[in-house]
């Protein structure tokens, strides 16, 4: 019961992070923006838009192996064969893809790696907890299966899955904040070209 408790806490503090992440996004690039051709600014904005679509089915994808099934065993099947943090790998997906939304390459990996930083802090608290929890099999799962970066060829299914409707409706949910970007920096691109946001940074 303790250790469901810890994890609650964990996931709910994963959560916040993700929030705080991306409000600081959308506030510092209100007053960013492309310094490339229209033509760049377009490819880059398209290129954001799969990030996100991957963004949304890949969280919902790891949703759909890790849902309530966390606390009670090491989840080792699908993405979590490739990477120990996949929802982490997927959430920087889409914090690169919001940053495309600018139409600066620059702006979108700068965002992909700040994401990536910031979630460090949380698996390492993860990881102490998980150890403590699960002992010699998890630690032989760290020594198998990378940290963030994914390999694929350590790709292997799952035989079954038990999957909760509830979980995988919110982590959807969670995702298509995502999809918020491009309404958002349509906006912001109509207010700074009439002057309204000033421009403070231009970026490729």
């Amino acid at each position: 019961m303790a250790a469901t408790a810890d994890l609650g806490r964990f996931q709910a503090r994963r959560r916040k992070v993700l929030a705080v992440l991306i409000a600081v996004i959308f506030l510092v690039l209100l007053f960013v923006a492309s310094a490339g051709s229209d033509a760049t600014h377009e490819l880059v904005e398209k290129a954001g838009a799969v990030l996100i679509l991957i963004a949304i089915l890949g969280r919902t994808w790891c949703t759909l192996y890790i849902g309530g099934r966390k606390s009670a065993e090491i989840v080792t099947g699908g993405p979590y064969s490739m990477t120990r943090n996949p929802l982490y790998v997927f959430s920087a997906i889409g914090a690169a893809g919001i940053g495309a939304m600018t139409g600066s390459v620059v702006v979108a990996s700068l965002f992909a790696v700040f994401t990536w930083l910031a979630f460090l802090t949380v698996i390492f608290v993860e990881e102490r907890f998980l150890d403590r929890n699960f002992g010699e099999p998890y630690r032989a799962y760290m020594k198998r299966v990378p940290r963030f970066f994914p390999k694929p060829w350590l790709f292997q299914e799952s035989e079954s899955l038990t999957i909760r409707p509830q979980l995988i409706y919110r982590t959807f949910a969670d995702g298509l904040v995502f999809i918020l970007a491009y309404p958002f920096f349509e906006l912001v691109e109509y207010f700074q070209d009439i002057g309204t946001l000033p421009v403070v940074l231009r970026l490729y």
